[in-house]
């Protein structure tokens, strides 16, 4: 019975040890990086004219669609927001140094429209800090302090960072500063609303309202990405978090540091991904690369002749597997230099050639789309009428389309066609008119998937249709 006991117990201590010994130990990295984290504070002056009270919540981050504002949400707190027209308005927020000379790095939407930041260090020092300049489309912001000597962090490479690697995080969730929590890395290359320009590292490691801006460590004790987003119903953490690449992140810092704003690689298109469906209706083995649903006026890719319904397989040599591939691509290569196109075009591999242009500032506007003389097709199940002269102009339509009028069972439904949608392209073909709709409807092969190209709300989609006979 003793032997048995002792067997038991032994069994038990070396399970103990082998777990032990299997997870991660960060008290060491804790103690050499932790004085590289500073607490940010930022106070925004009112205006002596301002009418309504400035909100206690912060700002989103520009270009989030509306129906994603509650999933979301950056996540710096203001605790101390006013009550009134007459009161400062303050966040809390993250950041760590990247050099001895003082360079801070945080994020965009810690400091916007911030008229103080303060920098508070782990032994206790607060200095105001000089905004450098900062990018929203990154939302990377760099600061400076008048201090040298500091502890700096050391910086990683996110291109040999795989998932379910172990990493880290400080930062000062709720204002609780040097506080440290760590997860595995759930996912790479994550594309998101409003950041079309980052592929996002994405995390489960326990981000708070606090943490924005702060270092994301790989086990080296390396930075390897700054916090920047969660992914929440309720504004708390919920196990997603993402935070932006290095690599990303520096290649902004050094165009802050030189000229103070950041410029971004431009083709001139919206794309989508490439669905199973529509890639049996363009002929494709498997789903993959960028499709292209619209091309900018006078953009880079005009110019290189990039059509509608092209599919971008390749940027530079480099596979694109999904949409959300392509414009982290882009943005990162300099201006004016020439690059490659791999793309299926009608079937056909091609490969073109463009030469990068300068991201512009380019607010879409939103169709508005009502009613005129009414066309009805049964076979797909959608009336359709031609667009009036307001339409066109307001959905920047110089000729062609047709308005969706109704939408009941059918093909077009099953597609997800909805009410207001103006349909530009069916199998490659464009729709001028009602009329050229429902010819072009009739010829449709049945039980076969065939593009069709609309415009939603201002942006040009592919959905897969399959008439039934």
């Amino acid at each position: 019975m003793l032997k048995k006991i002792s067997l038991s117990a032994f069994l038990l201590v070396f399970f103990q040890q082998y777990v032990h010994a299997q997870l991660p130990e960060f008290t060491e990295m804790v103690k050499t990086n932790g004085i590289t984290v500073v607490n940010i504070s930022t106070t925004q002056k009112a205006k002596p004219d301002t009418e309504a009270a400035p909100s206690k919540q912060p700002a989103m981050p520009e270009g989030i669609p509306p129906e994603m504002e509650e999933l979301f949400k950056h996540f710096y707190n203001n605790p101390e927001g006013g009550d009134g027209p007459s009161a400062d308005t303050q966040s809390l927020g993250s950041g760590f140094i990247i050099s001895e000379d003082g360079y801070i790095l945080t994020n965009h939407h810690v400091v916007k429209d911030a008229d103080e930041i303060v920098v508070k260090f782990s032994d206790r020092r607060e200095l105001l800090a000089k905004l450098i300049g900062s990018d929203a489309r990154t939302d990377v912001a760099l600061l400076k302090v008048a201090a040298d000597h500091l502890p700096a962090v050391s910086i990683g490479s996110p291109d040999k960072l795989q998932v379910g690697e172990w990493v880290l995080a400080i930062g000062s969730p709720f204002g609780f500063e040097q506080s440290v929590t760590a997860g595995i890395v759930s996912a790479k290359g994550r594309s998101l609303p409003g950041g079309n320009y980052v592929p996002f590292i994405q995390t489960d490691v326990a981000i708070n309202p606090g943490n924005s801006g702060g270092p994301l460590f790989n086990m080296e004790g390396k930075v390897i990405g700054i916090n920047s987003q969660i992914y929440s119903r309720t504004g708390g953490f919920m196990g997603l978090s993402f935070a932006i690449p290095m690599d990303v992140v520096m290649n902004v810092v050094n165009q802050l540091k030189s000229k103070g704003k950041a410029e971004h690689g431009w083709l001139g298109v919206q794309i989508q991904d490439v669905t199973r469906e529509l890639a049996e209706s363009f002929g494709m083995k498997r789903p993959h690369g960028a499709l292209v649903a619209k091309v900018i006026p006078s953009s880079p890719a005009e110019k290189a002749g990039l059509q509608i319904g092209d599919i971008i397989i390749e940027f530079n040599d480099q596979l694109i597997e999904s949409s959300g591939d392509l414009p982290p691509m882009v943005g990162i290569t300099p201006i004016d230099q020439k690059a490659s196109l791999k793309i299926i075009r009608q079937g056909e591999t091609k490969t073109i050639g463009f030469k990068v242009g300068l991201l512009p500032d380019q607010p879409e506007k939103l169709a508005d789309n009502k009613k005129p003389d009414l066309k009805t097709n049964n076979r797909i199940g959608i009336s359709v009428a031609d667009l009036t002269d307001e339409q066109r102009s307001t959905s920047e339509l110089t000729s062609g389309g047709v308005v969706v009028q109704q939408v009941g069972k059918g093909a077009a439904k099953d597609a997800g066609i909805e009410v207001g949608d103006i349909i530009l392209r069916i199998k490659n073909q464009a729709i001028r008119s009602a009329v050229d709709f429902e010819a072009v409807v009739k010829s449709l092969p049945a039980n076969q998937s065939v593009a069709v190209l609309i415009q939603r709300r201002g942006n040009p989609i592919f959905l897969a249709l399959k008439p039934e006979k």
